[in-house]
């Protein structure tokens, strides 16, 4: 299922689709430094990991560019898509991780196979859940909003079963939970069309460089 799953182009579909409504409210909001207008800025990306057949939308990462005089800040929108700067997309690093339990040979062949992930990676993203993500402001932030409290040890597998849905609604709403990763400023739920929302019931809803 996992594999299929990632294979499905529909999907990425959907996440680009939200991403550019992101986008779309964060050029609305102007620079948050000066509140000037927003220009086009993107920046090329080389997402691993999807099928062959993404297209060239997926080749950049949708971002902006102050357009006053004496400013020019980037700003950066969150993104379903990616998960910060890691080369591997947003949702093949969040499944696979959840899927490996445990990191057996066959089971390593098989990824490397179907994504063309090494071992090395596969134990570079546990590590990351379960020490660098558990740690970061937004976890500490976002953390109590989940009762009981989200199994570390078990992450992201068990961030992924307080979700509602089936499996492909369930990595849609955890993606978007974790949007506010990849910009900035990580606020719990900042930049995301499930802000405010009750992450045991989220469903994500259109209309608003490492491994």
């Amino acid at each position: 299922m996992c594999h299929a799953l990632l294979r499905d182009a529909s999907l990425y579909q959907q996440l680009l689709a939200f991403d550019h409504d992101l986008a779309a409210e964060a050029r609305a909001a102007g620079c948050a430094v000066c509140e000037g207008i927003l220009h086009s800025a993107r920046y090329p990306r080389k997402p691993r990991g999807g099928p062959d057949d993404l297209g060239p939308d997926y080749a950049t990462r949708l971002s902006f560019c102050c357009a006053a005089d004496g400013c020019r800040r980037r700003t950066t929108p969150p993104s379903v898509r990616y998960l910060g700067r890691r080369v591997y997309l947003g949702a093949v690093v969040v499944l696979v991780t959840a899927m490996t339990g445990g990191i057996t040979a066959p089971r390593v062949a098989q990824l490397r196979e179907w994504l063309g992930v090494s071992v090395r990676t596969l134990k570079r993203w546990r590590a990351w859940w379960r020490a660098t993500f558990v740690t970061s402001a937004f976890w500490r932030g976002a953390q109590g909003r989940f009762m009981p409290p989200v199994a570390i040890e078990a992450l992201p597998a068990s961030l992924l079963e307080r979700f509602a849905g089936d499996e492909r609604t369930r990595l849609r709403s955890a993606l978007a939970f974790l949007a506010p990763l990849t910009t900035r400023r990580a606020d719990p739920g900042a930049g995301s069309p499930l802000a405010g929302g009750d992450p045991q019931r989220m469903r994500l809803v259109p209309g608003r460089r490492r491994s």
